[in-house]
């Protein structure tokens, strides 16, 4: 059983804030690359952020960058998406997913995805 649940979505007003939350189950996510996604309505789902599993690299798109921090909790088995100062173009279902051997990798080198939270920034 391995799984993957999103939480922490919601709606906010833009410049808000919201930390969204993968927690594992079945397995160990310290072990995993971890990747956040998002796909907005008629659009590709795209990679927004990802972490590493030895060295805990991290990346992140150019449109989030200075705004969104990737961490993991090991204790918790959870790894987090802090978002800072949202945009109208932030709103979209957040995924997180994993990949087995451990990197940042692309949309289709995944293994594990959890069923998405929905973050939507409106006024």
């Amino acid at each position: 059983q391995l799984q993957l649940v999103e939480s922490g979505g919601g709606l906010v007003q833009p410049g808000g804030s919201l930390r969204l939350s993968c927690a594992a189950s079945g397995f160990t996510l310290v072990y995993y690359g971890i990747g956040w996604f998002r796909q907005a309505p008629g659009k590709e789902r795209e990679r927004v952020s990802c972490i590493s599993s030895v060295s805990n690299s991290t990346y992140y798109a150019d449109s989030v960058k200075g705004r969104f921090t990737i961490s993991r909790d090991n204790a918790k088995n959870t790894v987090y998406l802090q978002m800072n100062s949202l945009k109208f173009e932030d709103t979209a279902v957040y995924y997180c997913a994993a990949e087995h051997k451990g990197g940042c990798r692309t949309l289709y080198e995944y293994d594990y995805w959890g069923q998405g939270t929905q973050v939507t920034v409106s006024s």
